[in-house]
């Protein structure tokens, strides 16, 4: 598969966010060095490690895809794992050095110029922030398979994140901090202003610090579970299982493993079929059956054993 057409399939949400908070990140940028602004330079440290972090996992989420070879049977799907926990590094240095700024402008609070100007880009981030959130918010609805639409896919997102693949978590945890952050900073910067209180500015830079950590100990722990190999969620399990015993032949499941790696699943199961087939029946079931599981497009591969029934039911 070439380079090109492994890009083609990287994650779309990831790929929209680096050049969004690129952008935000320029804009941002200028107007920090312009009018001085504490918490401006804040939410422009948040969107460079945005934009850093998002164009990482795009091309990590890309080199997902590749299909496995000999060397590595089972694909590359933890790689995306590794890739978001090296965003995590980037997300906690920022952190850092939003907390350091942040407690420097408390302790030596200074008046920052260009109201209209930082307002005018705080209000724009809020803008592709929150239409980067939105587009977010539709890919775990279209990833979890909900039919939700409109403004049904807000508590869809919320409900259903932990089962979107990990690029898609990470820009939906983001930019979730993103938009609240540039209406904090909005907030800081208008309210230092109009009241001389000029260490609210620092005030609101140390909470997006705070909030850049909170992000990165959660997409971490996340991602460590994913990179050690971690079970299929319940929901999954269960639609996995239905697959199986859709079948008519197939009257109980003896065993069902099914490891998460990047956004497929390894399947593993042992199965039981009706009595009195011959083994060249039983076989032809079982390809039927993992056949079934692999039209899944979550499902990466399918190991399968099969059984007579002992006409006990051992799956509930």
């Amino acid at each position: 598969m070439s380079f090109i057409s492994l890009l083609k399939k990287g994650n779309k949400s990831s790929g929209i966010a680096a050049i969004g908070n690129t952008v935000l990140a320029i804009a941002k940028g200028t107007a920090a060095a312009v009018s001085g602004s504490g918490a401006m330079l804040a939410t422009t440290l948040h969107s460079v490690a945005d934009a850093l972090n998002q164009g990482f996992v795009f091309f990590g989420s890309a080199l997902a895809e590749k299909a496995p070879t000999k060397k590595f049977p089972t694909g590359f799907g933890r790689v995306i794992n590794l890739f978001v926990l090296i965003a995590v590094i980037v997300i906690s240095i920022m952190a850092y050095e939003t907390l350091h700024k942040g407690w420097e402008l408390v302790q030596h609070p200074k008046e920052s110029t260009d109201l209209w100007l930082n307002v005018g880009i705080m209000l724009l981030a809020v803008l592709v922030d929150g239409f980067i959130l939105l587009k977010a918010m539709k890919e775990i609805a279209h990833e979890t398979r909900s039919p939700a639409k409109g403004f049904g896919i807000i508590p869809v997102a919320f409900k259903n994140v932990g089962l979107a693949s990990p690029p898609t978590r990470l820009v939906f945890y983001e930019d979730i901090i993103a938009t609240f952050g540039a209406l904090l900073a909005l907030s800081a910067i208008v309210i230092s202003h109009f009241t001389g209180l000029y260490f609210l500015d620092g005030v609101g830079t140390i909470l997006i610090g705070i909030l850049l950590i909170g992000i990165a100990l959660k997409i971490g722990y996340e991602n460590t579970l994913g990179l050690i190999g971690v079970a299929a969620p319940k929901d999954v399990e269960e639609r996995i299982a239905a697959i199986i015993l859709s079948d008519p032949d197939v009257v109980d499941i003896q065993k069902l493993r099914i490891l998460q790696e990047g956004r497929r699943y390894h399947v593993e199961s042992y199965i039981e079929l009706v009595e009195g087939l011959s083994l060249a029946d039983a076989d032809d079931i079982k390809v039927r059956v993992q056949n079934k599981l692999l039209r899944d497009s979550d499902i990466g591969d399918v190991t399968m054993g099969i059984f007579e029934t002992d006409k006990v039911q051992t799956w509930k």
